[in-house]
């Protein structure tokens, strides 16, 4: 785990409130994993006053990590008004990011919004692994543009739920499509997204006895399991009651949670 402050490259508007950052720390870089997140202090020491967790979604070999954040509130709207060359304070990274299985199976990334993020990353660590890429939002407009973050060939499935691009529904009806067509060959899902369709899609899953991997977004204070800010329930089989999001996750295997009480 790294604390410094990082100078901002770039910091673009990609989408309808969206933006795409990048911030350069080799270190950070070198540590980083598909589904790890950074802790940002957006604005002074105390305004405001606790860090926000955004997924890290790309590293290079610059030393440019990129950060997808959409404005929903004060510390987003000041991040989106943060120049190039400013220094933002980081620490991260944390968490327990994908194990990507070492069987050949297919793999399937399931995105909600912003919640790609953490998936842009995994697909870019698969390299020459067979996988498709689903991604769900309200409108065209706020569809991520993916060629603006390196995956110009990636096989992805656009769903908006006005139809004003790709297909008028929901991510989870595609998702359900495909597995029902491809009943009996081997598949693992990857996930991350707004809760209610994190809770389809774990649902499915499980009924299908798919083996999936879903990345929890959660408000978090500390992002170091100090807090318990962001405590979820776990399943019976687990040894503990409940998880803290930013130290036993943000990923979690879909079994190891108890759907019925998050």
């Amino acid at each position: 785990m790294i604390e410094q402050d990082t100078q901002i490259i770039f910091n673009n508007r990609i989408a309808r409130n969206t933006f795409l950052m990048g911030l350069m720390s080799h270190q950070i870089v070198t540590e980083a994993k598909p589904g790890q997140f950074v802790m940002i202090r957006v604005g002074s020491e105390k305004d405001p006053l606790l860090r926000r967790p955004f997924s890290i979604c790309k590293t290079g070999p610059d030393g440019i990590f990129l950060i997808l954040y959409r404005v929903v509130g004060h510390g987003t709207s000041i991040m989106s008004m943060s120049p190039k060359g400013k220094q933002i304070s980081v620490l991260g990274p944390l968490g327990c990011g994908f194990h990507i299985p070492e069987d050949d199976c297919k793999s399937i990334l399931v995105a909600g919004g912003v919640g790609i993020a953490p998936l842009i990353f995994l697909a870019h660590s698969m390299k020459s692994r067979d996988f498709i890429f689903m991604a769900g939002y309200s409108s065209a407009d706020e569809v991520i543009p993916l060629h603006m973050v390196g995956l110009d060939k990636t096989d992805v499935s656009i769903a908006t739920d006005d139809g004003t691009m790709g297909y008028k529904g929901t991510v989870t009806e595609i998702l359900n499509s495909h597995v029902h067509k491809s009943v009996g060959k081997k598949r693992f899902i990857f996930t991350c997204g707004p809760l209610p369709m994190l809770k389809k899609v774990s649902s499915l899953a499980i009924a299908r006895q798919i083996p999936c991997q879903v990345s929890l977004e959660a408000t978090m204070a500390c992002g170091l399991g100090a807090c318990q800010g962001c405590a979820v329930k776990a399943s019976n089989k687990e040894g503990l009651a409940y998880f803290s999001v930013c130290r036993h996750g943000p990923v979690f295997h879909v079994d190891s949670l108890d759907w019925r009480h998050i």
